[in-house]
């Protein structure tokens, strides 16, 4: 549904400016039961060409590798994956749990679920480590949950032109113009995070990081940058952010007590600290910081 929310450039225009022919989508698509079965079978056979396999969901294996905890079309949805990311010209993955197993992947994990190239930060999957699509490319990776719309419909638009060559991409198969600057480039309170100041929900100003677990400063993403609906971001209207674009979402494995909290040592030190920090050197200037701030305008508005 997120796809369907896309502004630039919006799904219609997919279709009319970029030519591209969405051969089915399980809310627009027209073919029913049989019809997207003989469909597949097509695909499959050569009959009809499907240059980009555009997936979403955990891939699920269970029970013991048959994956019948989960049938599409008449088959257990792994096995019409597996045929075809073998005729796909490319392999999109789209969302956390396409892309690393997401939240049905939190163990003990029943299921049997993973992404299609990644389980966690652990590169294999169920495609395997080796895997590469007839265009060349591995699994072209699209995190979050949801994924943001235009960061689907740009890629799907690079890969019509042909230009998906010229999109780098990361250690874990995202985009790069999408994937470098964290969510905190661009949040409204990052001025509250360089001087110190603690937020909380329904508390006016201050920074999420300190108190409700707010991932911001340690997640790669443009939420702040590509606002959400052209409005606004989670951050931006006072939540925290949950780290949903990296590899180990959803973090902890939902350990009782670490959601929207700070996980710290003896309850003053945060476990994790800043991508590119060392945690001695984050607790020095913390500590200097909090005891002598340097900007009384952050501090007054944030009473």
């Amino acid at each position: 549904m997120s796809f369907l929310n896309a502004e630039e450039p919006t799904v219609v225009e997919l279709i009319t400016d970029f030519g591209l022919n969405i051969l089915w989508h399980p809310t627009t698509g027209l073919q029913i039961g049989d019809q997207v079965q003989d469909l597949l079978k097509d695909i499959l056979a050569g009959k009809v060409q499907m240059d980009i396999l555009v997936y979403e969901g955990s891939l699920i294996k269970g029970p013991n590798n048959t994956g019948t905890m989960n049938y599409f079309a008449d088959r257990p949805m792994m096995d019409w994956i597996k045929e075809l990311s073998k005729v796909a010209g490319y392999v999109v993955a789209i969302g956390d749990c396409a892309t690393w197993g997401g939240i049905p992947a939190v163990a003990p994990n029943p299921s049997e679920s993973t992404g299609l190239q990644f389980h966690k930060k652990n590169k294999g999957g169920f495609l395997g480590h080796d895997y590469v699509s007839k265009g060349g490319l591995p699994v072209i990776n699209i995190p979050g949950c949801p994924a943001h719309p235009d960061w689907i419909t740009q890629i799907l638009v690079a890969i019509s032109v042909g230009r998906i060559g010229d999109v780098l991409i990361d250690e874990f198969h995202r985009p790069k113009t999408f994937f470098t600057d964290f969510v905190q480039d661009g949040c409204t309170n990052v001025t509250n995070f360089a001087q110190k100041v603690d937020g909380n929900f329904g508390k006016r100003g201050g920074c999420l990081f300190y108190e409700v677990g707010c991932r911001g400063p340690m997640t790669r993403a443009s939420c702040n940058n590509i606002l959400w609906n052209r409005q606004s971001s989670k951050t931006r209207s006072n939540h925290p952010c949950l780290g949903c674009t990296e590899p180990g979402f959803p973090h902890n494995d939902l350990m009782k007590g670490s959601v929207f909290k700070t996980m710290k040592h003896l309850g003053v030190f945060p476990k994790e600290v800043p991508t590119g920090r060392t945690k001695l050197a984050y607790y020095m200037e913390a500590g200097f910081q909090k005891v002598m701030p340097t900007n009384k305008r952050v501090t007054e508005t944030s009473k």
